[in-house]
């Protein structure tokens, strides 16, 4: 499945370019274009999914790919042994600009606090 509109499906289906830094059947991650951190890849389930409520209630076993997906970037891009962070934005108010569940994997240097409240 997949929306028209959306810019993740869009590079799915080859229509955009990104940086794929590894794929599998269902999972793609991609460097991020305005990188927040030395390692800055976004990891997106090839299916459309609004937010990470909608994936996981859909699909519980994507989710966990995801989730490991994630965990080899980290280990790709070197970051593992010093740590990495993984953020999934899910709604507005939470700060989600593009509405297909997506997680944020960023590292290479020390990240600071969780939020800047």
């Amino acid at each position: 499945m997949t929306d028209q509109d959306c810019v993740f499906c869009k590079i799915v289906a080859g229509e955009l370019p990104s940086t794929k830094v590894r794929e599998t059947e269902r999972v793609l991650a991609f460097r991020d274009i305005n990188p927040k951190a030395p390692t800055h890849v976004m990891v997106i389930p090839k299916d459309h999914y609004a937010n990470v409520a909608e994936l996981s209630r859909s699909d519980p076993a994507l989710a966990g790919e995801l989730l490991a997906a994630a965990a080899d970037v980290a280990d790709d891009d070197g970051v593992s042994e010093d740590g990495w962070r993984l953020l999934a934005n899910s709604g507005r108010n939470a700060g989600q600009e593009v509405f297909h569940v997506h997680l944020h994997v960023f590292g290479g240097k020390p990240l600071g606090p969780m939020l800047a409240v």
